[in-house]
């Protein structure tokens, strides 16, 4: 038989649980609406290089959301992805393959 103790212990952690969760979504609704921007891909490296002289190009794999950069083993790899500027895949929400392997 449990305690009213007990009781009132496992009501508080109840109630903290749900202010907890009420907080998370007031704040998860104050944020901006995710907006996808525009991604130039090309097919040849220098297509991008031209579109973008001042930036760097990189390999980006639409089917695993990541970008190669030049001497990564993937760079040029594969055949669901593009060469595209770097700045505009890290806009679009891309990130970059650490170690070029996968």
């Amino acid at each position: 038989m449990s305690s009213g103790r007990d009781f009132l212990f496992g009501k508080k952690t109840q109630r903290l649980a749900h202010l907890s969760t009420l907080a998370i979504l007031l704040v998860a609704s104050n944020t901006e609406p995710v907006v996808a921007l525009p991604l130039t891909a090309f097919r040849h490296q220098w297509q991008a290089e031209k579109h973008c002289p001042s930036d760097r190009v990189v390999w980006l794999d639409f089917a695993k959301g990541i970008y190669y950069v030049q001497g990564q083993r993937h760079f040029a790899k594969g055949h669901s992805g593009s060469f595209v500027c770097m700045i505009e895949a890290q806009r679009s929400g891309y990130r970059r393959s650490v170690f070029g392997i996968r």
